[in-house]
């Protein structure tokens, strides 16, 4: 008979694009999960549906109420609730430390299910130094904001990690470029799906492409 899933809130990561990519343990997790936090139900339905679970399941992003935080909390002494994102690691530019902060104060136990993570997988592909690496996760939407988020940091001795969308792509290079200069830098995207590319070359060299 299988065991029951421990009580509390599980931090599950899910594929960043290839299914496969989802582990065993994940998988069971989400299957005896009492009921499972998304960030958008439609885009984790998907999953379930490739493992064959069917779990209640309710959206939680930036915009919960903090009522809404409070009524998880308050099931996790008796219900295992799992919390994952559209892909990939949850918290990692993603909506969750209040919650899991808030599980932790109120004494409920916190369990993490690792896996996928863009801004690792990135960093295997793109072949600039690991050894120290700072993830900034997106840079602001405008553009003095997002000058003064670079300059801020353009002088930290450590390969940057950045997430950025296909339509702002153009003017982040040209604004980091205009700030670091010639840096050596990578652009990966469409990870462990059919489409993976990276693109490797100096800033400028990137910005102008």
């Amino acid at each position: 008979m299988d065991e029951p899933l421990a009580p509390g809130l599980h931090i599950v990561a899910t594929p960043i694009g290839n299914l496969g990519d989802l582990s065993p343990r994940a998988a069971e997790t989400l299957r005896k999960a009492h009921r499972i936090l998304a960030e958008d139900t439609r885009v984790s339905a998907r999953l379930l549906q490739h493992i064959g679970a069917k779990v209640p399941m309710a959206r939680y992003d930036d915009h919960s109420s903090e009522q809404a935080r409070d009524a998880i909390v308050g099931q996790l002494a008796d219900h295992a609730i799992a919390l994952v994102s559209d892909a990939g690691t949850p918290l990692i530019s993603d909506p969750g430390y209040k919650l899991v902060r808030a599980a932790r104060a109120a004494g409920h136990q916190v369990h993490t299910v690792p896996g996928p993570s863009a801004a690792i997988a990135a960093l295997t592909l793109a072949g600039i130094p690991t050894d120290r690496f700072l993830f900034l996760g997106f840079l602001p939407a405008k553009a003095k904001a997002r000058q003064d988020a670079i300059e801020e940091v353009a002088g930290i001795r450590a390969t940057l990690v950045i997430y950025e969308s296909g339509p702002r792509l153009g003017d982040a290079l040209a604004a980091l470029s205009q700030s670091l200069g010639a840096r050596d830098a990578a652009i990966v995207r469409e990870i462990s799906k059919l489409h993976e590319e990276c693109v490797t070359g100096s800033l400028q060299d990137l910005a102008e492409r």
